[in-house]
């Protein structure tokens, strides 16, 4: 991609290394945004389309331009909120899991879409993966059902069901790493190549509630964001353990005795720099370099809650959306508040890890 969101974008940068306060000026808006908050963005790992799932019970999917124009190019419903969506590794097909406790897959090609998972409750997240020894794409779905299913999309129930502690809150996938966040704080590793089995059962070092997991792009670990403000940064092996720390984030400053504290809602890291994104219920997003322990750069308010981010798979365009999370309850759900989806072009040394810092 050329222009603004594409490889031009490292020449068009005008801060300094120096500068931490980022830019929002060429950011652009989606067209046709969904009609409520959004859950989850997914851009496909083959070419610049971006789907966006909502509590409006729908699926879209949009073509995003090297200029930042973007256009619709496909839509199905849920019979209830849409709570995640996932791209396919061959950018065939995308899952979306929802409240009708069920995940949908969608075929591109075709734009057919079709039921292929179900548990007793909502669907909280699902994401496909990859084995040496499974022939095409797999699912796994967790729920507030307490459990994590596996499903060969060739098949009508699943491969293998796991037995949670608690709801299923968040979960990723990296390479054979999945982990799952559920309620009470409990973090469960597994390894895919031996999916029915924990290989690692942990209460995050967060003491609130967890709101996000997200694994690192080498797979070496993965990062926690709860709802008071903190993020954690875990690797899988004990060997790593003196690596592992949180840190505050997402805080007012400090008036008197009380500090405004936010939840953590999304945690992106950026694909060729292995860098990251918070974004929260300040309505702010910061870039941070988890091995030199540095914000890189943090964002001015963008006038809403930011529920859900991620980066295309370029690393050009980090894509963020603005919209009610309820973390004030009801009576802040005004009908003026914002609801859209943001394209914000990653410019220059935005997400590039600081200089001569030694990488894991």
């Amino acid at each position: 991609m050329s222009g603004l969101f594409g490889s031009a974008a490292a020449s068009a940068a005008t801060s300094t290394s120096s500068n931490t306060i980022g830019d929002l000026k060429n950011d652009v808006a989606l067209s046709n945004p969904p009609e409520d908050t959004i859950s989850g963005l997914s851009f496909s790992p083959t070419a610049d389309f971006l789907a966006v799932s909502s509590w409006d019970k729908k699926v879209r999917i949009y073509q995003i331009a090297a200029n930042g124009s973007s256009e619709g190019k496909h839509m199905y419903e849920h019979d209830a909120p849409v709570l995640s969506v996932d791209f396919s590794k061959d950018g065939n097909k995308l899952v979306s899991a929802g409240a009708d406790k069920q995940a949908k897959v969608c075929d591109l090609t075709s734009g057919q879409s079709a039921q292929v998972a179900a548990h007793d409750q909502a669907v909280r997240c699902a994401r496909f993966f990859e084995l040496p020894s499974s022939n095409g794409p797999m699912l796994v779905t967790g729920s507030w059902d307490k459990t994590v299913k596996y499903w060969d999309l060739r098949q009508s129930s699943p491969v293998g069901t796991v037995q949670c502690q608690e709801r299923v809150y968040s979960m990723d996938v990296r390479n054979s790493l999945l982990v799952i966040g559920t309620a009470d704080r409990y973090i469960n590793v597994v390894n895919l190549q031996d999916p029915l089995k924990f290989y690692k059962t942990l209460q995050s070092p967060l003491k609130w509630q967890t709101r996000v997991v997200s694994c690192f792009t080498d797979a070496t670990g993965f990062a926690i964001g709860s709802i008071e403000g903190r993020c954690a940064i875990q690797y899988v092996e004990d060997k790593d353990a003196g690596s592992n720390f949180s840190f505050k984030c997402h805080r007012d400053t400090p008036q008197g005795t009380t500090t405004q504290v936010f939840s953590v809602n999304d945690i992106s890291f950026h694909p060729q720099h292995g860098t990251f994104s918070t974004a929260g219920s300040d309505g702010t997003f910061h870039f941070w370099d988890k091995d030199a322990k540095h914000r890189l750069k943090g964002y001015p308010q963008t006038g809403g809650s930011i529920t859900a981010t991620t980066f295309n798979s370029g690393g050009s365009i980090f894509a963020y959306a603005i919209g009610y999370d309820w973390s004030k309850g009801y009576v802040a759900n005004t009908q003026n508040y914002p609801n859209k989806v943001m394209l914000h072009p990653v410019q220059g040394d935005e997400c590039k890890p600081r200089a001569g810092v030694k990488k894991r």
